[in-house]
């Protein structure tokens, strides 16, 4: 498929998809729409960023969701203990590292499982996957 067939509807689908329980990413449709100038920076990181935070917020739902439904549950396996914990001590800002592959999932679930804050939360979903969308741009940048 040809990048421009892409566009920035189907780079903020990939970063959406990317950011779920379901496995994925956006790095590669990101940077090729960018080689193709498709269209500008600003504008493939504006949807690249917007898509991942969302996608993040879903698990988060799920998370709070799950939390609501079954108490005496929480985010099973190795990674969902240890997200827990992360997220139990650091809070919030904790959720800057949910770009993170293997890591960031269970991050933005175990935030929703103990009721982060939903504006916190996708505050510091959005910083650090904005960081990482613009230092992946960098090099197209003007």
């Amino acid at each position: 498929m040809e990048p421009e067939a892409l566009g920035l509807g189907g780079l903020f689908l990939s970063a959406f998809l990317a950011a779920t329980l379901l496995p994925g990413g956006s790095e590669a449709a990101l940077l090729a729409l960018a080689a193709a100038k498709t269209a500008s920076p600003a504008a493939l990181w504006a949807a690249a960023t917007a898509g991942n935070t969302l996608g993040g917020l879903s698990s988060w739902l799920v998370g709070r969701w799950a939390a609501g439904r079954w108490p005496h549950l929480g985010p099973q396996g190795e990674r969902g203990r240890r997200a827990l914990a992360r997220v139990r001590r650091w809070g919030a800002p904790a959720l800057l590292l949910s770009w993170l592959p293997v890591v960031g999932d269970p991050l933005c679930l175990a935030a929703g499982w103990l009721r982060v804050p939903l504006l916190p939360a996708a505050a510091w979903m959005a910083a650090g996957k904005g960081a990482r969308y613009a230092l992946l741009l960098l090099p197209f940048w003007g």
